[in-house]
């Protein structure tokens, strides 16, 4: 792939979140005292090989997430959109409003807000090397079990075959945006999978253990830990 083009990444965050209790939507729960959804745009920005970074937002929180760009973060351009119903639909309305010198599309999970940038930069770089779709992922280190409707173990899996897939993930922009015009349901949980539909090879790259997801309540402790740690390295440093 050329390297003439722009690199964008495409930032659902219409989720409700509603493991994490009532409230705010969840890319708007704050850690360090920072919004969610800002630590994981300026962890893309800071990464340098992002141009552009386009939000999909709730409809009602438009106004509120866009005060929080007001002020560019270094290294980025960041527009803000409405979101739909489903990560898949937000996914789609974001892609429709990049412009036509884009042609490395990431899609980044809001609630990974600590992804480092060295795993962003690694993502652009698989994809500008050539792979058509990449993820990062870590092996998965829990025993996983098949069960059916009543709740029974059917099968267990070899785990040495298996991958907890994080985000960003880095698609050519042409075979994301295939994969997106092709998709018949709102049934993919990631864009990997709209492009594996399409007969397109995933690469997986090796992920790293602070590009986890904030789901549940434990993970905002675990995230303030990780803010409190790099603080720290920063300040001994």
């Amino acid at each position: 792939m050329s390297d003439l083009g722009r690199t964008a990444a495409l930032v659902p965050a219409a989720g409700r979140g509603e493991r994490l209790g009532a409230g705010v939507p969840k890319a708007l729960r704050s850690i360090g005292g920072t919004p969610i959804l800002v630590h994981a745009v300026h962890a893309l920005a800071s990464s340098r090989v992002v141009d552009l970074v386009v939000i999909a937002a709730p409809e009602s929180e438009l106004d509120d997430v866009r005060a929080l760009f007001a002020e560019q973060p270094a290294g980025a351009e960041v527009s803000v959109v409405a979101g739909g119903p489903t990560r898949q639909d937000s996914v789609a309305r974001a892609l429709l409003t990049l412009p036509a010198d884009v042609d490395v599309v990431l899609v980044h999970d809001a609630a990974r807000p600590l992804v480092p940038t060295e795993l962003v930069s690694a993502v652009v770089a698989e994809v500008r090397r050539g792979a058509q779709a990449v993820v990062p992922a870590l092996p998965v280190t829990d025993t996983i079990k098949q069960v059916n409707a009543a709740e029974q173990v059917i099968g267990t899996p070899d785990r040495s075959s298996l991958r907890a897939v994080q985000t960003p993930q880095g698609f050519a922009r042409a075979a994301l945006q295939a994969a997106h015009a092709a998709a018949d349901d709102e049934s993919a949980t990631d864009d990997a999978a709209l492009v594996e539909r399409h007969g397109v090879i995933v690469q997986v790259i090796p992920g790293h253990e602070e590009a986890f997801k904030i789901t549940r309540p434990l993970d905002l402790v675990l995230a303030e830990a990780v803010l409190a740690k790099r603080r720290a390295t920063r300040v001994i440093g």
